[in-house]
């Protein structure tokens, strides 16, 4: 079950204020469980938090607390992979970022692939192909009209209309293999300027 956690963040070769560590798979409460000290009195572990929730705290790596962050819960199938998801913000920089990231690889994460998250949301069913590929699109956008045409084929719009098309050609050609299979039963077919104009329109 751990073995099937991935991990990944935000460029921590880089300084910022804030890094962003993802763990995502069957196991990522239970990493999230053993590096993670919940602060406050109604503080709870990972594992017992509801989805969607938002958590004080530190992590703990040796008995010694080695960054104060924020951790979000976000169960299955509701995240951006269809798995339980676990987001760790932290503080930036080149060693606070690297201490939590090897933190949770030492309770049993692994780092992600490139492109994995964006992989395991197309093979559960989170994102079509076309919406995959907008994901590489979005990150490398240099103009507002890339931006925009990345975001607009995320959302899906170029999937709804290539899935409209497919069911006009399905229709279309139903059409004229009855009228050909079917040459004595009572079918109208469609002229040739019909169905030239149906397409016109789309």
């Amino acid at each position: 079950m751990i073995d099937d956690t991935n991990c990944g963040h935000r460029d921590a070769a880089r300084r910022g204020g804030l890094a962003v560590i993802r763990l995502s798979g069957a196991g990522a409460l239970v990493v999230a469980d053993r590096c993670f000290e919940p602060i406050g009195q109604t503080a709870c572990k990972p594992s017992a938090a509801t989805t969607h929730t938002l958590h004080y705290g530190g992590i703990v790596r040796g008995g010694r607390r080695v960054d104060e962050v924020m951790l979000a819960v976000l169960r299955a199938p509701r995240t951006f992979t269809r798995e339980d998801v676990v987001e760790i913000t932290c503080h930036g920089g080149l060693l606070a970022a690297k201490l939590v990231l090897d933190t949770v690889l030492e309770q049993g994460a692994r780092l992600a692939e490139p492109g994995e998250f964006t992989r395991r949301a197309f093979l559960n069913g989170r994102l079509d192909l076309a919406q995959a590929e907008a994901v590489a699109d979005l990150i490398h956008a240099r103009t507002e009209l890339a931006l925009t045409a990345a975001n607009e084929q995320l959302a899906g719009k170029l999937s709804q209309r290539i899935n409209q098309l497919r069911d006009e050609m399905v229709k279309t050609l139903a059409h004229i293999e009855a009228h050909i299979d079917f040459p004595d039963e009572d079918i109208a077919p469609n002229t040739k300027e019909q169905l030239l104009a149906r397409w016109k329109t789309r």
